[in-house]
């Protein structure tokens, strides 16, 4: 290959695509006759070598076609607030810029921000400077929100007949044994919390795949695999959130609706809080809150000042 090549280059230059194709067709011939009488093969070999040169200078003229022609002006990006709506753009005019303010003052901020119609969720983002690929560092855990978050909350139990009973009176929605699993055979998901007694962890095993990536499975670090049926449920109705650290070590969470107005939020907010803070890994260095940012669903963040580090 590398000798046809070779020959190829010492050939007589050429000026036209035409005459360069030629050129190899004659260098190809010309090998081909020398060489005499050769086998099927040899013969497909050469055809295939021909084609591949051919191949090579119809590339070489298109690379050099492509660079005559003069390029187009840079597009024009406009900034990301030009491209948001006119009312979100309204929101943002109430923050100032590069302002980090007090908790209570963005909590009354992101209610008066709210650009939608419609009664949109407050939450908290807040960046940790823990490792969640540590074990003692993967923060999972539950806070009750004096206010509750909001929600209207569906919880199902999975339970001997006599716990579900209890469960059923403290306000389960389903509250079931053998037909829960029914329930589930069939692929019937009508709840947002599931809640389980450790001896009928062992049955939802092969459950794990569907309810996992929903967040139902029942977890001991979320109170929802527990003995305590009654209570667990009761704290479910009242507000009870699970709140974990995710892979790019940030926490998220909804702290209620526009409309609970800025102190109730602000209860919850503080609820919040603290248990956040009591949660820090005793192994960490360094800052464990890096960033706090309050906003609402579809509104312009807000940034906090830093009190929990």
């Amino acid at each position: 290959m590398a000798k046809d090549a070779k020959e190829v280059k010492e050939a007589a230059p050429v000026e036209t695509e035409e005459a360069k194709i030629e050129a190899i067709e004659e260098v190809v011939e010309e090998k081909f006759a020398k060489s005499g009488k050769k086998s099927k093969k040899h013969i497909e070999e050469v055809k295939a070598e021909e084609e591949r040169q051919a191949r090579k200078v119809e590339r070489a003229a298109e690379e050099a076609e492509a660079e005559k022609k003069p390029k187009g002006a840079k597009p024009i990006t406009r900034p990301l607030i030009e491209r948001r709506g006119k009312n979100y753009r309204k929101a943002f005019e109430k923050i100032e810029k590069g302002k980090t303010y007090t908790l209570t003052e963005a909590l009354k901020l992101a209610v008066d921000t709210n650009p939608v119609k419609f009664d949109a969720t407050v939450e908290a983002h807040v960046r940790l400077g823990v490792d969640p690929r540590q074990a003692d560092q993967n923060i999972r855990t539950t806070v009750v929100l004096p206010n509750g978050n909001g929600k209207t909350v569906r919880v199902a139990v999975f339970a001997p007949l006599d716990e579900a009973k209890k469960a059923k009176e403290a306000g389960a929605d389903i509250a079931e044994d053998v037909e829960f699993l029914k329930r589930l055979d069939k692929g019937e998901i009508t709840f947002d919390v599931l809640i389980s007694t450790p001896a009928y962890m062992p049955k939802l095993g092969k459950y794990a795949r569907m309810l996992g990536p929903k967040g139902l499975m029942p977890n001991p670090k979320a109170g929802t695999v527990t003995m305590d049926i009654d209570k667990a449920v009761k704290e479910a109705k009242a507000g009870k959130v699970e709140y974990r650290v995710d892979k790019q070590s940030i926490v998220h969470i909804g702290l209620g609706k526009v409309s609970f107005g800025a102190d109730k939020l602000l209860e919850n907010a503080n609820v919040f809080f603290d248990s956040l803070k009591a949660q820090k890994p005793a192994s960490l260095k360094g800052n464990y809150v890096k960033s706090v940012f309050i906003t609402t669903t579809m509104g312009p963040s807000i940034a906090v000042e830093n009190l929990y580090s």
